[in-house]
């Protein structure tokens, strides 16, 4: 699990790709109380750009194992069918299942 996490290639399962949604929303709430906004606070800024890479990362891969392309994660809401679709069952062009 996490297996190179800010890398796009390979597949994750909707297990792994919902822990991330959690480690994305737990470390900006967590910066949010400790550190405030990021307009006002640089290394807040820094932590959420870190986030969303680690985000837009996993989701690529979540992307892959249903067989798309790490690009349909930028349709509006395309997460909530991250989180639920059932991904490739044996290999597909994006490598073995997990």
């Amino acid at each position: 699990m996490f297996k190179a996490p800010f890398y796009s290639n390979g597949r994750i399962g909707r297990i792994e790709y919902i822990l991330s949604i959690l480690i994305f929303l737990g470390g900006d709430l967590i910066c949010n109380v400790t550190l405030g906004s990021p307009s006002k606070n640089g290394a807040y800024a820094v932590i959420l750009i870190v986030l969303w890479v680690f985000m837009l990362m996993q989701g690529a891969k979540r992307c892959h194992d249903i067989g798309n392309s790490g690009w349909w994660q930028l349709i509006p809401f395309y997460f909530i069918w991250l989180m639920i679709a059932k991904g490739d069952e044996g290999e597909n062009e994006y490598g073995d299942p997990q």
